[in-house]
């Protein structure tokens, strides 16, 4: 089990990781000061719950779960506050409990069982992110996807730079090899390829991200959270975090580049 904590205040904040930590179900806690580092941290990882505190001064927790719902819809939240008026905007919020401070290591024991009361891992996805902007890199539920072939990994990334278009294995190989003859021996060379990258997606229980077919492949978008993707649909953590850098390791990408670089001025 996994859980956040947001709270500005140090010393609560503290508090509230060291009980958790000492839940029965010795959970994995981070504790986070500020609405934003926490949102970036989900961006690559699963909690199953959220604690959050409701006044704080960068973002409140009532929007601050409803942005966590976003990413997340199956997360359990559970405001601690000093406040009993933000009762009935925090259930609106569909929260899983409610707690008011000081908050006991019994009572938040007590909450955190009855929100993940009838949650089993099996029923949970996976999440799927990738990272486009700088260097080009998968995680699942937060860890690293490895790659035994880098050629694997550059396929894989042009799939994503395509979004969902079908590539042919020519296409494919122009972009791996680039100038090199696609003659019998490359061809061989391109199964391997594409049989590593399979592979390597069906070890990490990810494998149907990729259609692959006799004559093309294309990645799945829906089964993605892609930064690339959410950029061009205007999100605004995605259009921020791109600093002029994409898939730096490949020049195909500087089209693709370019192109994000237009857009962007455009929104601005």
């Amino acid at each position: 089990m996994q859980i956040i904590c947001v709270e500005d205040e140090a010393l609560i904040l503290g508090l509230t990781v060291s009980m958790c930590r000492e839940l029965a179900c010795a959970p994995s806690v981070e504790g986070f000061r500020r609405a934003d580092e926490a949102l970036d941290w989900v961006h690559t990882h699963t909690p199953d719950i959220a604690l959050l505190d409701i006044n704080m001064p960068d973002m409140d927790g009532l929007t601050l779960a409803a942005r966590l719902k976003e990413l997340r819809p199956d997360i359990a939240v559970i405001f601690l506050t000093g406040y009993s008026e933000y009762a009935v905007d925090a259930f609106g919020l569909h929260a899983s409990g409610y707690l008011l401070k000081p908050v006991s290591a019994e009572r938040l024991a007590a909450e955190i069982e009855y929100a993940m009361r009838g949650r089993t891992p099996e029923s949970k996805s996976r999440h799927i992110f990738v990272r486009t902007f700088g260097e080009f890199d998968v995680f699942v539920d937060g860890s690293p996807v490895v790659f035994s072939r880098a050629r694997a990994k550059e396929l894989l990334a042009y799939l994503i730079d395509r979004q969902g278009g079908s590539v042919s294995r020519a296409i494919a190989f122009a972009a791996l090899w680039e100038d090199a003859l696609y003659d019998r021996s490359m061809q061989k060379q391109l199964d391997v390829v594409i049989r590593s990258l399979r592979t390597t997606l069906e070890e990490n229980g990810i494998g149907d991200i990729v259609e692959i077919h006799k004559g093309s492949m294309r990645v799945v978008p829906e089964k993605l959270d892609c930064d690339l993707y959410r950029f061009f649909k205007g999100d605004i953590e995605a259009v921020d975090a791109y600093r002029g850098e994409y898939m730096s390791a490949y020049s195909w990408a500087s089209l693709t580049e370019s192109f994000i670089d237009r857009f962007r001025r455009n929104v601005e």
